[in-house]
Order: structure tokens, then C-alpha cells, then sequence
């Protein structure tokens, strides 16, 4: 299940990124008091690519992270890029037919002057025990060593409730460089009031020369 404006949404990805658009789904929420440690993990072609976090919510609809980025090439492990994020709540959930929110991220190159400003807009609905969510995002890159240029990407997941546990899911990412999709299974593991592990794990097949035939990605958020 999807919304009825992917099609322009994905129309306008024409001119995305020039790396892999291959990363996660964010949803639009924002929960109060609460804090998080978060791991990402990317694999394409023998590479891998780890996004370490820390974040809290500042109140019930602001949501603010920062993250050391690190690449992993050939067993040659070393720091990318730092990252700060902020995620905006717009709409309470179930308020209208659409919930909507907004993350804004600003990454900084570690050894080099390259920057990226990045905006995405979340979208989520529901329908029964399935729920479809879409990031549309607009990047700006600038530095010494990149070119200056405005990009889009766009995520896509649909997944279905199966129990809190674990939830099976399919999402498509696309970009200038990026068109794939794939399974993906999600779910949170409850410790008590207040803390859970969120896991997903996914598999994203390639469906152009450009995009790598598998990239796998597997995250992990620690929530007390």
C-alpha cells in the first residue's frame, strides 16, 4: 500500500543524490521524556557505512540526535562525518487523514570542508493493521571539494502489524544513483516502562546498473 502522490513524488528524484539513497524510513513522531542510542549499519559491494547516534526529545514534538558517521573499506575502519539532526512533529496522530512531521540535518565532512543540509518531509497513514510511511527529502552540498547542487531522494516503506515483536515490511528507495527495493523486518523488544530496543534488518535488491545488486542495512535503537 502507498499514497497516491508517490508517482510525483518519484518523478522528481531525477536529480538526487550522487551517492546510494539506501538508508532508513523515518516515522513522524516524537515521543516526550525520551532518550536514544542508535546504530546504523550499511553494506553495498564489500563497504560498509555506520552511523553511531545519541538523541532526546526536547519536548512532545521536537526530537534532536547527533551522529558519528564512520566508513569501513577494505578493513580499513575510519570517521566519515558528524551529523545533527532534528526531527519536528507537525501533526498530532490521527489529526487528519495523513500524520506529517519534518527532520532537518546538517553533516559536516570530518577531514575535509564538505557540508550537506538536508530536509525531509515524513508522511504516515494507517489503514487497518497496515501502515504506509514515505520520506521525500531536498539536499543542498557545498565545499571546497564537492560540487554546490540541490538534490532529492525519496524512501518508501509498507508495512504490516503483526505483533509488536516483529513486523514485515517492503521499501523502495530512489535517487539519481539509487533504485531499489526489498524486504524488511522490524520490530521493538520491551524491557519496561519506558524502554524497548527497536531492531529492523532489510535487504534491498538493486533494479538499475547503478545501484549495487544487495545492499543489506540493519539498525538498532536503544529507547529509555
Amino acid at each position: 500500500m502507498t499514497f497516491a502522490f508517490i508517482p510525483m513524488l518519484l518523478s522528481l528524484t531525477a536529480v538526487q543524490a550522487d551517492g546510494l539513497a539506501i538508508d532508513k524510513v523515518y516515522h513522524p513522531y516524537v515521543q516526550p521524556m525520551e532518550r536514544e542510542l542508535e546504530w546504523r549499519m550499511r553494506s553495498a559491494d564489500g563497504d560498509f557505512l555506520h552511523k553511531l547516534g545519541l538523541g532526546r526529545s526536547v519536548n512532545d514534538r521536537l526530537f534532536v540526535e547527533g551522529y558519528l558517521i564512520a566508513e569501513e573499506e577494505d578493513d580499513n575502519f575510519h570517521l566519515q562525518a558528524y551529523e545533527l539532526e532534528a526531527k519536528l512533529q507537525l501533526t498530532e496522530q490521527g489529526e487528519y487523514a495523513i500524520d506529517w512531521g519534518v527532520v532537518t540535518e546538517i553533516e559536516k565532512a570530518h577531514h575535509a570542508d564538505e557540508w550537506e543540509l538536508a530536509t525531509g518531509l515524513l508522511m504516515e497513514k494507517q489503514w487497518g493493521r497496515w501502515i504506509g510511511a514515505a520520506n521525500f527529502w531536498i539536499e543542498y552540498e557545498w565545499g571546497d571539494d564537492v560540487e554546490t547542487e540541490f538534490e532529492t531522494a525519496l524512501a518508501v516503506q509498507s508495512r504490516y502489524r503483526l505483533s509488536p515483536e516483529f513486523e514485515p515490511a517492503i521499501e523502495f528507495y530512489a535517487g539519481e544513483n539509487t533504485r531499489a527495493i526489498g524486504p524488511v523486518a522490524l520490530g521493538d523488544i520491551r524491557f519496561g516502562a519506558g524502554k524497548k530496543l527497536h531492531w529492523e534488518t532489510g535487504m534491498l535488491l538493486g533494479l538499475d546498473a547503478k545501484t549495487p545488486d544487495i545492499t543489506f542495512r540493519v539498525l538498532t535503537e536503544y529507547e529509555f
